[in-house]
């Protein structure tokens, strides 16, 4: 895996005339030779710009073809593409663009005046995908590229959620890309020429992996949505048009409440996965009932994602679960100086193998505390594996509380609640109490229409649940603060009225 050869090229070699793209808005295809000659071309319009090897190039778009051209356009050069968070304001974008220095921004329409906003300070050059772009890159002639791409330099950087603090640029090689691949393709069985839809957030490891280039690189077809909508995700299952998807939480419950839901054939998607954030059981048994057996995983952007992923002929069995490592994917329970603990405890998940990050841009401290000593990725989440070797995860280590001198994991407790009926969707976070030490803070999305005493789900935890784990706070919400994989950012949530 020293060295990968240019994967549009290749395509176009392989299968020119099959669709690449399929953007379902405007109907427009894009086939496997037309998408190469616009990645080259694309090449020479960055190249043009002054863009060389190892430069940055900054896009800040939704979901659209244009940033897989791009994307592969670095690629031929040698450049390293920087994907922005459109939620951010240019203010934060201001931020991301002075660590990641780069030397072009590339901006849809939509977030246009953000760009130029946040370029301003700079002088940074902005390039309209809308109306630049296409008439520069169609006038310009094909770039020859480079023989072949080195796996372990720089393709791309992911930007952390920061939840935790400031954001970091997580490098992705040309290596990561190929062991994920490798990864998700035989943990979902994917085919030459299945097909998916890309909706989640291109600046998400997600919007990018999985399965948009694992699908492209199999010669598959991927569907573009410009964002997320339940109905036309559901049309394109309906009417057979998707073979595998990944989705996170938060949009299998947008799925699970749309109208289109109960009528759509959900058994003509071959394999659903999720991940980005814990499934609940009462969702998966949902999807269960309509014959859509959801395979939930668990992976991070410093693990290229793909670490974890359930197999479907166990996963109703192995409810909660995120299945085992994958093929080219090491992992253990460990303490977090790495001191590996048996099989039922619980523990660091830390992770080992060719996919892994190289590191933070430009965070050399950061990207040291990474690893242990022995070179295994810590995740900073915990878990553990059970007799059979499936893994399940109880949470980040910084949201486990203590109560009365007893762990309490906040995923265990999400988890009942989410299965009474009144109860959308439900995420707990411990709060300091004067006697207890800690005491659990259950924050709730319920479902229209519903409602629900704090004495009946205190109640309802108490037949479920040891004493030390029932929450003693109940706050209702219309939503809760999401990073872009769905995960909720817990740090945001307020506190009960009265404690500190």
């Amino acid at each position: 895996m020293d060295m990968i050869t240019d994967i549009t090229a290749r395509r176009a070699a392989l299968t020119p005339d099959r669709a690449a793209f399929h953007r379902v808005e405007t109907g427009e295809t894009v086939s496997f030779a037309a998408l190469e000659d616009r990645c080259a071309r694309a090449a020479s319009v960055l190249a043009g710009r002054g863009v060389k090897a190892k430069d940055r190039v900054a896009i800040l778009c939704r979901n659209r073809v244009e940033f897989f051209e791009a994307l592969f356009a670095c690629a031929k050069l040698g450049a390293i593409l920087a994907p922005l968070n459109w939620r951010m304001p240019a203010r934060e974008l201001s931020d991301l663009l002075a660590d990641c220095d780069p030397v072009l921004l590339l901006a849809g329409a939509e977030d246009a005046e953000a760009a130029a906003e946040a370029a301003a300070p700079t002088g940074l050059t902005c390039v309209d995908l809308e109306e630049d772009w296409p008439s520069a890159r169609n006038a310009a002639p094909p770039h020859p590229g480079r023989p072949a791409w080195p796996g372990d330099e720089p393709w791309y950087l992911i930007y952390t959620s920061g939840t935790t603090g400031r954001p970091k640029g997580v490098i992705q090689t040309y290596r990561m890309a190929l062991v994920n691949y490798v990864n998700i393709s035989q943990a979902i069985g994917l085919r030459d020429g299945d097909a998916t839809v890309n909706f989640l957030p291109l600046f998400h490891t997600a919007g990018i992996n999985l399965h948009t280039l694992p699908v492209l690189m199999a010669g598959g077809l991927n569907h573009i949505l410009s964002g997320f909508d339940a109905g036309a995700v559901l049309k394109l299952i309906d009417e057979g048009r998707l073979d595998v998807m990944l989705c996170v939480p938060a949009v299998y419950r947008e799925l699970s409440v749309h109208p289109a839901f109960e009528s759509a054939d959900l058994t003509r998607l071959r394999h659903w996965a999720c991940g980005g954030a814990p499934m609940p059981d009462v969702l998966i048994e949902t999807f269960a009932a309509r014959g859509a057996v959801v395979c939930n995983g668990f992976g991070m952007t410093e693990t290229g994602p793909t670490a974890f992923l359930m197999d479907r002929e166990h996963a109703l069995a192995k409810i909660g679960s995120v299945g085992k490592p994958q093929l080219l994917i090491e992992a253990r329970i460990a303490t977090p100086d790495g001191a590996p603990l048996p099989t039922g405890e619980t523990g660091e998940v830390q992770f080992f193998g060719p996919g892994l990050t190289p590191g933070y841009w430009h965070r050399e401290a950061e990207t040291a505390s990474l690893f242990t000593a022995d070179g295994w990725l810590k995740s900073g989440d915990l878990g553990r594996f059970d007799a059979d070797g499936y893994c399940f995860i109880a949470g980040r280590i910084k949201e486990m509380y203590i109560s009365g001198g007893e762990n309490v994991y906040p995923a265990e407790v999400e988890n009942v609640l989410d299965e009474h009926p009144a109860i959308l969707e439900a995420t707990v976070t411990g709060v300091p109490d004067e006697k207890w030490g800690e005491v659990g803070c259950a924050h709730l999305i319920l479902h229209t229409g519903k409602s629900v005493t704090d004495e009946a789900l205190r109640a309802w935890c108490r037949e479920r649940l040891a004493g030390y784990k029932m929450p003693r706070h109940f706050l209702r919400a219309d939503d809760f603060p999401r990073t872009a994989a769905g995960k909720v950012q817990k740090h945001l949530l307020p506190r009960p009225e009265g404690v500190e």
